[in-house]
């Protein structure tokens, strides 16, 4: 366990499960007298937390609105804290990438509601970059040597995707058909590949784009050299023992959200949600048994 993934439990001890048990829904939007204060979580998905916070309480103070509660919002630096975080009851509700909510599923029954819509799709794509100047005909065979940087193991694009095409697909190990690393969050390895420090890195391309218009980085200072077939976008999950109606709640709420109300609720390119459930994941899951981080289920 890593001490930013200790720091973010140990700052949330209290406030998950136990308050969790105070739900009462009684077939109305509104929550419960007894709950006074929700616990939203999300992951790294802008260069730190306190971005990331910024970007996504206009979506959870809605939510906590719609719910009538009031709401804390807090932000892990890594995904692997994410899933953490949620495994251990101390989210009510967390904005996951697809891998950690599959690995927080398979350790603590914890269920999707909703999948959120990128350009008004609920899908997005892993990504390999490259430094520009790098010849690249055919890919991995080109790169054979190569420096690459993988993201933390909790990332599906940045980890599980790349991992799982390398055994099942390329049939190459990536710990030694690379100079290889992991453990970079996706911005970094934006940044890493661009100012020339590592010849290959992972990434998604909702975080490409993003960085790209913030002016981050620049288009041209580097390139996509492979892309995933298409993967399921991030989940809102609620903890396995959240009472049905709360997840029902929540999953209404994020489904009439508009494409006009989205443009103030989330953060650029995001354009609402539609419903899941855990099949929604299926090959996230096929994935994460294929690379052993999972067992499957019996």
């Amino acid at each position: 366990m890593t001490s930013n993934r200790r720091r973010f439990i140990a700052g949330s001890v209290g406030l998950g499960a136990a308050s969790l048990g105070a739900f009462s829904l009684h077939g109305s939007p509104a929550i419960a007298q007894a709950k006074k204060k929700l616990r939203f979580g999300v992951g790294p998905l802008l260069p730190s937390a306190d971005d990331t916070k910024k970007a996504y309480t206009p979506l959870f103070a809605h939510l906590a609105k719609e719910l009538g509660a009031d709401f804390d919002l807090v932000a892990t630096t890594d995904w692997a804290g994410m899933a953490g975080a949620m495994g251990s009851g101390q989210l009510d509700v967390a904005w996951m990438g697809p891998w950690g909510y599959v690995i927080a599923n398979a350790a603590t029954n914890c269920q999707a509601v909703a999948t959120v819509k990128y350009d008004d799709k609920p899908v997005y794509h892993a990504i390999i970059i490259a430094r520009p100047d790098l010849q690249v005909a055919r890919f991995p065979d080109d790169t054979r040597g190569k420096s690459i940087s993988f993201a933390d193991i909790g990332s599906t694009s940045g980890w599980l995707v790349p991992t799982f095409y390398a055994k099942e697909v390329w049939k190459i190990d990536p710990k030694t058909f690379w100079k290889y690393s992991e453990g970079a969050t996706h911005p970094a390895n934006e940044v890493a590949v661009s100012a020339g420090q590592v010849d290959l890195a992972t990434d998604f391309d909702r975080n490409r784009n993003a960085m790209i218009a913030s002016g981050r980085i620049k288009e041209a200072a580097n390139k996509i050299v492979w892309t995933s077939d298409p993967l399921p976008n991030d989940a809102i999950a609620l903890p396995g023992s959240a009472p049905k109606e709360l997840g029902e709640q929540v999953q209404k709420i994020l489904t009439a959200i508009t494409v006009e109300q989205a443009k103030t609720l989330l953060p650029p390119r995001y354009t609402g949600f539609v419903p899941a459930t855990h099949a929604s994941y299926d090959m996230i899951e096929k994935a994460g048994i294929a690379v052993g981080k999972i067992k499957a289920r019996t």
